[in-house]
């Protein structure tokens, strides 16, 4: 075996924790080639994989963000132009470990300092979809190259949206109180220690982890559903290759769900292994993680309808191109 497969396999993808669950439960006089023996071992599995990478990466991650706190990182997206700067802002959204509801506070707190409209933008589409965890998350389920070629698309959905937003000049579809609340993020953070970074890291973990605990749950349970209830046939129908418009159907079944990559992967994992395209599942993530109904009620009372709406249209249709691109690399990739 080698070094990458031993770090995907056994470091990321924890297959002797799978082991491991799956002796005990047979121990305990559970058939894991059975409906509810199977849904048992991948709710528990997947749980607990999912608990220890999330604490460890968002561990990992808080600590690298306690260095760019909203002021420092307005101040750098501050010294760049053009492109540049939306490249600048979409990749500083992958060290922010955000749901897409966490990330608009952010978003306006940036715009209101007078940072470019677009440049705020490709920050908003780049933070909850293209975090560091999900490279890491993405590789423990779908591998390398998947995961990697994952964050790029993103990357570059966000550089375009925001891109394309800053040149239709929608400056005036932003509502007032936004404008007029200059100075939000203008404070400077104090030095901290080392010490200090590490209990606001740990704080962070904490917090995010109580947060997302739940959709975690959910989304697995439903994996597990996906997975040992429900036909091959049915998914293979829906979302396989047959079905041309998998793709939409996948992106449009996404957007009235709210969850973070944490809760989407699990998800994403039983529907592949049901049969469902691979672009097909990933743009259900990235239609989750990033056009969540809640996030965009919240972005309403920031933004007018006009603006709301070009958000929407760029990011969906970068996303169903992404779906597209995938299910045709598929046999590439995977």
């Amino acid at each position: 075996m080698g070094i990458w497969t031993f770090i995907q396999d056994q470091v990321l993808g924890m297959q002797w924790l799978s082991a491991a669950i799956g002796r005990g439960l047979e121990a305990l006089g559970l058939d894991l080639s059975g409906r509810l023996g199977g849904s048992v071992q991948f709710f528990l599995y997947d749980v607990l994989k999912i608990t220890v990478l999330l604490c460890v990466l968002i561990f990992c991650i808080s600590y690298i963000q306690s260095y760019f706190p909203p002021e420092r990182s307005r101040r750098i997206l501050g010294r760049f132009h053009g492109i540049g700067a939306n490249l600048i802002a979409a990749l500083l959204g992958t060290v922010t470990p955000f749901c897409s509801c966490s990330s608009i506070p952010l978003f306006i707190g940036f715009t209101s300092a007078g940072l470019p409209l677009g440049v705020t933008f490709s920050f908003l589409i780049s933070s909850p979809m293209v975090d560091l965890g999900s490279l890491v998350l993405l590789m423990s389920i779908f591998g390398g190259p998947v995961a990697i070629l994952y964050v790029l698309l993103g990357l570059v959905i966000a550089v375009a949206g925001g891109t394309v937003i800053e040149h239709l000049r929608m400056e005036s579809e932003i509502e007032p109180f936004v404008r007029s609340a200059r100075g939000s993020v203008d404070l400077d953070a104090p030095h901290l220690t080392r010490q200090d970074r590490l209990l606001y890291a740990r704080d962070q973990m904490t917090g995010t982890w109580k947060k997302v605990f739940p959709y975690i749950l959910i989304g697995v349970g439903i994996g597990a559903v996906i997975h040992n209830w429900i036909p091959n046939s049915w998914i293979e129908t829906l979302l396989g290759s047959r079905n041309p418009l998998g793709v939409l159907l996948a992106t449009a079944a996404g957007i009235p769900m709210y969850a973070d990559i944490f809760g989407t992967i699990p998800v994403a994992e039983a529907l592949l292994a049901k049969g469902a395209q691979l672009g097909t599942v990933l743009s259900f993530m990235m239609a989750v993680t990033t056009l969540s109904l809640p996030s965009l009620i919240l972005l309403r009372k920031a933004v007018k309808p006009r603006l709301l709406a070009l958000f929407v249209g760029v990011c969906a249709a970068g996303i169903v191109l992404v779906g597209y691109l995938f299910n045709a690399l598929q046999f590439l990739l995977i």
